[in-house]
């Protein structure tokens, strides 16, 4: 996050110290299980003396000399059923927060337009505990003064994250032997598979003292996994939905097989240089020359358009809300840091990373009964279920080709009507939602509650 710091002395001694770590920074109290976990009750945000469990924390990671990851939690509305799973949620970008989710899509809050909050009727907390988390270091209110501590690849995004749940479920022990899903949308169609693939490694590790989590499944909602697969799809679903004509479809498959070469060479070397020529390729040459035809869409939702809006939405309320001294304070945020929705530091640091496969850590989990489930909004472009399709048809897994035999069949939304199509086999579901697009819980929250309720409990969407 490049911003200008200006710290008091007091926050300059906290820091010496060890800062949230020592502290007990800006209101935050020590979980009594851990020395790292700091926790701050945010109940007052809703003014709901009655409300579950919800707190906001940092967490300071063990690996790093100034890392602290924000998070919030909140604890299933659904009281009356101790049972309910636990669902991490992470927002894509790379480097863009989770706030995002928690007062736009599946989280409990909505912003009006007065700075009060509303309390959502479909927010996944309904039937979930929800641990919204602000990954990698120095995206949203997660922080880090040394630059030693920056992160550029996936495996220390997943390192991080085992080291916060550990920590989180010895400060919280009613909810280590609850289902445990792991879940995000858009670049977190990286960062979903390379989490999941870490707990599940080091669940199995023999030499791994750490406790185990009870990993259950995995879902990724119009993510970007399988660049190789994905890219070659931008071209068919410009085509399909009319943003582009024949000339320009054909113009842009005739550079399909470069790209996907300069891909396979990425993920081969894994060299910046390699990754960074298949980026800058592949997104000039197909991606770019389509939105140049298309004119002003909304690359989130081609039935609108982006506008002068820098995410092609309205986020205002948001960076308005969390500029407040009063919400800072409720949430313990320390003075020096200032919250932005996504940060272009950490988008580039991720560069290298953005073209390289992670379907292929799937097939074993699958295999090994940790259910997935990919879900794309039908409206979006920039991760469209095209391109989601094709990698998890192609994927190799020892039920790859029952999978790919079954049909589609319609699934219904809470109110009855048709909600969208959902192809399954085994452990693994691949669902379209209709009248949506890259921000499945954003644009049909019911839908999406029913849809991700299904899933975590293992009952059929259709």
């Amino acid at each position: 996050m490049k911003a200008a710091f200006a710290l008091s002395m007091v926050a300059l001694l906290a820091i010496a110290q060890g800062g949230l770590a020592t502290r007990g920074y800006d209101g935050y109290a020590k979980t009594q299980a851990s020395d790292r976990l700091f926790t701050k009750d945010i109940s007052s945000m809703s003014n709901g003396a009655d409300d579950p469990l919800r707190i906001s924390g940092y967490f300071k990671l063990d690996r790093t000399k100034d890392a602290h990851m924000f998070f919030f939690h909140f604890q299933s509305r659904n009281d009356v059923d101790s049972t309910d799973p636990v669902v991490v949620w992470m927002t894509g970008g790379p480097g863009c927060s989770s706030e995002l989710a928690v007062f736009y899509e599946n989280g409990p809050f909505h912003i009006n337009d007065d700075m009060t909050l509303n309390e959502t009727e479909f927010g996944w907390d309904v039937h979930h505990n929800m641990i919204f988390v602000d990954q990698p270091i120095n995206t949203g209110f997660s922080y880090s003064q040394d630059p030693a501590d920056e992160v550029f690849t996936e495996a220390t995004v997943a390192e991080d994250m085992w080291e916060f749940l550990q920590e989180f479920m010895a400060a919280y022990p009613q909810y280590a032997d609850r289902d445990l899903y792991i879940t995000g949308e858009s670049y977190a169609g990286h960062y979903v598979p390379a989490v999941t693939h870490g707990i599940y490694t080091r669940n199995k590790d023999p030499a791994n003292a750490d406790v185990k989590l009870n990993l259950r499944g995995f879902a990724i909602g119009n993510g970007l996994t399988d660049p190789i697969n994905q890219y070659p799809q931008y071209g068919n679903f410009s085509l399909q939905n009319g943003l582009i004509d024949q000339s320009v479809f054909d113009m842009t498959q005739a550079q399909v097989p470069e790209c996907q070469e300069k891909i396979a060479t990425c993920n081969n070397d894994q060299t910046d240089d390699s990754c960074m020529n298949a980026v800058n390729f592949c997104q000039s040459a197909i991606v770019q020359t389509i939105l140049t035809a298309a004119g002003d869409i909304n690359v989130y939702d081609i039935r609108k358009q982006c506008g002068d809006n820098p995410l092609c939405y309205d986020f205002s309320n948001l960076s308005k809300y969390l500029s407040q001294e009063s919400v800072l304070k409720i949430l313990g945020i320390p003075s020096f840091v200032k919250w932005e929705s996504c940060s272009g530091k950490v988008h580039t640091d991720f560069m290298h990373d953005w073209m390289l496969q992670y379907e292929s850590i799937l097939p074993e989990m699958l295999e090994d009964g940790v259910r997935g489930m990919i879900y794309a909004g039908v409206e979006d472009f920039i991760c469209n279920w095209l391109g989601n399709f094709a990698w998890v048809q192609k994927m190799q897994w020892d039920g790859q080709g029952n999978f790919n035999d079954a049909s589609f069949r319609n699934w219904l939304g809470p109110s009855g009507e048709v909600a969208g199509e959902v192809k399954s086999y085994g452990p693994l579901s691949f669902v379209k939602v209709n009248a949506a697009g890259h921000m499945v819980p954003m644009d049909q929250p019911a839908n999406g509650l029913r849809m991700i309720t299904s899933f975590t409990r293992n009952q059929p969407l259709a």
